[in-house]
Parts: C-alpha cells; sequence; structure tokens
C-alpha cells in the first residue's frame, strides 16, 4: 500500500461523493466533492467492533502531525483502550477542571475582606455619627486595617482581633484599645446580622479582659489644686488660647470637645450666652451656657488674639476674615481637633518619661503635675461642678449645667422646669469663686 505524501493530500479530489484514502497505521484521509475540507480520521476495530474518530483538518493537521497522533492511539487501542472514550474523558476532565479553576476564582473574588466590610459597615453606621465617622476612620486606617485588612471576614479568628488590640495595649493607650475594640465587635456584629459570616468573631473575648476593667473617673482638683495651677500655667509653654480653654471649661463645665467646635456667632457677649447646637453637643441636645464675668474674660482674651492676628495678615491680604470657629484649624474650615488640648495637657504630666517626639519639650513633660494625680479636660468640667454643689448649688441645676440627660423618665417627660434663673446663677456663682482663687499678684492676668 502506498503512503501518502504532502503532495498527494494536496492533491487529492474527487467529483462524486467522498473518497477515504489511507495511509496505514489506521489513518485515512477522508476527500469529499466540492469544497468540503479534507479531514483525518482515525479507524480502529476494538472487541470486534469498528470505531472511527476524526483527528482533525487538512491543512491545520498536518500529515505528519496526524501520522504521530495516529500511533499514539493505536498504542491505546492495543492496551485496549478505547480512544473514543479516553478522548470523551479527557474532555470532561478539562471541562471539570475548567469549572473548578472558575469557581475558584469566583469564590476568591467574593470572599468579602476586613476593609471590604469596613467600608460597607462605614457607610451605614458612621454617616449618623457627628464627625461623619471621620474618627472612626481614622482609628481603623491607624491600627486596624493596616494588620487585618487584606484578611477575609470568614477567615478572622479571636486570635487576629487580640493581636491589634495588644499592640495597642502595648503603647500604653488602654483606653483607645477598648474603644477599638469595642468598634470592631460592632463591625463583626453587622457582618453577622446580614449573614456575611455565622459567628462573630470577638464573642468569646470578654471587655474586661482588654486592659482591665473600667473604672469611673473621680479626679476633681481642690481649690489648692488650682491656685497650684495658675503657677505652672506660666512654665509650661501652652499657648494663650490653650490656656483660655482650661479656664472656659472649667467655669462653664463644658465638654472640651463642643468648646474646640464652637463658632464666634454662637456667643453673645451682650447676651451673656454662649449657645451649642445639638449637632455640636455630644448628646445630641442643644445648651446655653450663662457666661460669668470669669468665662467671658477669657472668651475675650481669644477674641482679641485672634483679632490681632487678623491685623497681621491684613498687611499682605485685604481679603482676610476672621474663622468662624473660635479654634480654628490650620485650614480655617473647621475647629481644631478635640484631642489638642487633651494631648498638650498629658504631654506634660509624664513625669521620668521621654517626652513624646515633637510635640513637648523634655524640661516641660512634669510642668503640669498636681499632687491629686493626674487631670484632663474631662476632670475639669467634673470639677466645675463639684464646686458648684460645694457653693450651695443644688445637685439638680449642676446637672442641667453639665447638660446631662434626666435618666428617671418621668422627670424627664413631667418636670419641664428650664432652670434658667438657677443656672445662670450656679456659672456667676462658680465664676466668682474662680476670680477669688486665681487672682494673685503673681497672676493679675487671671
Amino acid at each position: 500500500m502506498k503512503k501518502l505524501t504532502d503532495k498527494s493530500v494536496r492533491s487529492a479530489k474527487v467529483t462524486v461523493g467522498e473518497l477515504m484514502i489511507s495511509d496505514g497505521n489506521g489513518l485515512y484521509l477522508r476527500v469529499r466533492a466540492g469544497d468540503a475540507p479534507k479531514v483525518w480520521v482515525f479507524r480502529f476495530t476494538l472487541k470486534g467492533k469498528t470505531k472511527k474518530m476524526q483527528l482533525g483538518t487538512y491543512p491545520l493537521l498536518s500529515l505528519a502531525l496526524a501520522r504521530e497522533e495516529a500511533l499514539q492511539l493505536t498504542a491505546l487501542t492495543k492496551q485496549g483502550i478505547d480512544p473514543v472514550e479516553e478522548r470523551k474523558r479527557d474532555a470532561q476532565r478539562k471541562e471539570d477542571q475548567a469549572t473548578a479553576e472558575a469557581t475558584a476564582i469566583a469564590a476568591q473574588a467574593s470572599r468579602l475582606t476586613i476593609r471590604d466590610l469596613f467600608e460597607r459597615w462605614a457607610s451605614v453606621d458612621l454617616p449618623r455619627r457627628k464627625d461623619g465617622g471621620a474618627e472612626v476612620r481614622r482609628m481603623f486606617e491607624k491600627d486596624v486595617l493596616p494588620t487585618l485588612g487584606s484578611m477575609a471576614v470568614e477567615d478572622v479568628r479571636k486570635g487576629h482581633i487580640t493581636s491589634v488590640v495588644d499592640t495597642l495595649l502595648a503603647r500604653g493607650v488602654t483606653r483607645m484599645a477598648k474603644l477599638i475594640f469595642a468598634l470592631m465587635r460592632q463591625m463583626f456584629r453587622f457582618a453577622v446580622d446580614r449573614d456575611i459570616i455565622e459567628f462573630e468573631p470577638s464573642a468569646a473575648i470578654r471587655k474586661a479582659k482588654i486592659g482591665g476593667k473600667d473604672t469611673e473617673r473621680d479626679r476633681v482638683l481642690t481649690e489648692e489644686e488650682i491656685k497650684v495651677l495658675v503657677q505652672q500655667l506660666d512654665d509650661a509653654g501652652l499657648s494663650g488660647s490653650t490656656e483660655a480653654a482650661i479656664w472656659i471649661a472649667l467655669s462653664t463645665c463644658c465638654r472640651i470637645g463642643e468648646l474646640l467646635a464652637a463658632r464666634w456667632d454662637h456667643v453673645d457677649f451682650e447676651k451673656r450666652i454662649w449657645w451649642i447646637p445639638a449637632s455640636a453637643s455630644k448628646n445630641g441636645k442643644e445648651h446655653t451656657i450663662y457666661l460669668s464675668d470669669f468665662t467671658i474674660r477669657h472668651f475675650l482674651i481669644l477674641n482679641f488674639a485672634a483679632s490681632e492676628h487678623l491685623i497681621k495678615r491684613k498687611i499682605t491680604d485685604r481679603t482676610a476674615k476672621l474663622p468662624p470657629w473660635i479654634y480654628p484649624n490650620r485650614h480655617s474650615n473647621g475647629g481644631v481637633c478635640s484631642k489638642t488640648v487633651t494631648k498638650q495637657l498629658g504631654d506634660r504630666q509624664r513625669p521620668g518619661l521621654e517626652p513624646m517626639k515633637g510635640r513637648t519639650k523634655a524640661e516641660k513633660s512634669s510642668s503640669l503635675v498636681l499632687l491629686g494625680g493626674k487631670w484632663g479636660p474631662h476632670d475639669l468640667r467634673r470639677t466645675g461642678a463639684t464646686m458648684m454643689v460645694m457653693l450651695g448649688v443644688l445637685p439638680e441645676v449642676a446637672e442641667r449645667c453639665l447638660n446631662h440627660t434626666e435618666q428617671n423618665r418621668v422627670k424627664r417627660i413631667y418636670q419641664r422646669h428650664s432652670y434658667e434663673n438657677e443656672m445662670r446663677d450656679a456659672w456667676k456663682i462658680l465664676g466668682e469663686r474662680l476670680e477669688f482663687l486665681v487672682k494673685t499678684e503673681a497672676n493679675p492676668r487671671c
């Protein structure tokens, strides 16, 4: 039998029907009339049955390659393997593998990461917060997402959560560790509620184990400490605006964040009031503070300082205007960070510790230490309210001055007395007492 050649394959033709030209080893070239393509066919006999299978078309499958494939298929038949069935099985294996790979890719793409979960939670929960969630986002970007952000939510275990918290505890920021833990727990509960995960990974962690049990602060500055504080402020290296914030916080019992976010159009020197809108109040309740002479003087110090700064700027900028915020940030588009004063006071109460890099000089690191222990802006608020009661103000009136929400629901609903006059007197009495404590020959400016 004559073997096929490339020339004979190219020239092979038939005018009617089809022609099967053998090359040996079960390989045939099928030629059909007209423009039908030439096809390589492999014929074999297995278990008494003759079968055939197409290998490909010429010239896409050359003669040499067709012969090579025919030899491989002949070897299979000699092993009792049906090439047709083997081809079906091979095609199924390839299809199954492709399906598995596609499924794996899809599963990988659908695995929500912690960053994805944070963004989803943030879009639902954070806009309701007063700062739009800016502070929560800052904390996560700094302390959570760099460690856990790329992890799949379903892979997170309590060990991953405690690793974040332990890093914060090692830095000595226990309160921050507790806060971030609470926020992570909120985020994971959000994921459980939406069937993103089945179990909340922080559920087995007791909050009391994160930095120990919370202790209710009761730090109140004594009158002697207030006198000492007047002396210490001279050497503490604080700006005049920060000193004014200390005295305003003490004399009004306000929250420091409310003061640092205050606007000049909310202070009326003629009516002697400072109005805190609900949007700027921690508990969402608007609050009116009646200003004593002592408080007004420190607000005027801030106003004068801002005006002086404006005068200097007008030398080169005639369009300059006084920022609407009493404590404007560097861009003059909002108030300063609520932690600004807290950090400055804390930096100056670190005896024996390295000063915070780039924040406080070493010689100032213990300049505001008082005998009663560490103190901060919120302790000034507590001190002012305590002094009011010591000076004869009714506790209920002092609570109103703090803008606390009445815990008793019945009183909240039925007792609508505003206590306006009583509150005005309370702030006046407190201001007069502070005036007495700070007015010394050594500190005439107070």
